[in-house]
């Protein structure tokens, strides 16, 4: 069962990555690169080269899950970021036009009502 949803935070690596990694190896991407606990349930999103595969890792309910893309023609579209940070943060909506191979360079959004606590 797909369990992503937009209560989660998604971080995208900003470096290419070996996709031979699995949950230990990525895992360990995050804990030692990124500087951030892999154990407390955002999201995180690894790119190839060749972006034609991605994989996500997520801790939920237990244990590791780990999603894997691969496409068999065209790229993954990612959005315009410095790469002298190690990642940065996306949202639901970014994370799932990257997966769909929607655009993602000329998104409108419109204005939203957010709740805000004024007590």
């Amino acid at each position: 069962m797909f369990a992503l949803s937009s209560s989660n935070r998604f971080h995208l690596y900003s470096q290419p990555t070996d996709m031979r990694k699995s949950f230990n190896g990525l895992s360990g991407l995050v804990h030692n690169v990124l500087e951030r606990n892999p154990l407390h349930g955002d999201v995180f999103l690894f790119i190839n080269k060749r972006r034609d595969k991605i994989k996500l890792l997520h801790w939920g309910a237990g244990g590791y899950t780990l999603y894997y893309k691969r496409l068999e023609e065209g790229t993954f579209e990612l959005p315009d970021y410095d790469l002298s940070g190690a990642s940065i943060t996306i949202d639901y909506t970014q994370m799932v036009m990257i997966i769909d191979g929607l655009s993602i360079k000329n998104i409108t959004r419109r204005k939203r009502f957010l709740y805000t606590d004024k007590s």
